[in-house]
């Protein structure tokens, strides 16, 4: 069964709750979108039932659309939409049309449950990291772009998915 996340922004203006089946926050994406909206270290997402998002404080939500390529004759818009506390700037969740039963929260705006631990973080967009940004400590798996799985098959292969 899917598990409630209820989460929040840093100020309070907008809480949020949806139901998810990939709760665990195991892929830290180092691109350099998500080091830029997320902070220096990257962000991690969860994957979440588009249709069960509820929240309060709509009126705080914006909405950035990243750009790709930037500064290059291929530059261009992106389809995912990056949701945000239009107050305090925290990143809620992200949500792109071409996936619309998903939804991927990022983990640090979920207050509760208490998120597992994975025994691996799987860290990402290497070929993105300023050599500035360190890896965390602890046992991990890296890749140079987008590793092998999905949010489903990683959690569906580690016996964690909420089905």
């Amino acid at each position: 069964m899917p598990v409630e996340l209820k989460g929040s922004c840093h100020c309070g203006a907008v809480k949020f709750s949806v139901q998810s089946s990939t709760p665990v926050p195991y892929q830290l994406c180092l691109c350099s979108i998500c080091r830029k909206v997320g902070g220096v270290g990257g962000s991690i997402n969860l994957g979440a039932h588009s249709k069960t998002l509820k929240v309060e404080g709509k009126e705080n939500v914006g909405i950035y659309k990243a750009v790709l390529d930037r500064d290059t004759p291929e530059e261009h818009i992106a389809s995912s939409e990056r949701n945000f506390c239009k107050k305090c700037s925290s990143m809620l969740w992200l949500y792109d049309e071409t996936w619309p039963e998903y939804l991927h929260p990022f983990a640090s705006a979920i207050d509760s449950p208490e998120l597992d631990i994975p025994d691996t973080l799987v860290c990402i967009k290497l070929n993105s990291k300023p050599a500035y940004v360190r890896l965390p400590e602890g046992n991990k798996v890296t890749y140079e772009d987008y590793g092998p799985e999905t949010l489903e098959s990683w959690h569906k292969k580690n016996n964690l998915y909420k089905a």
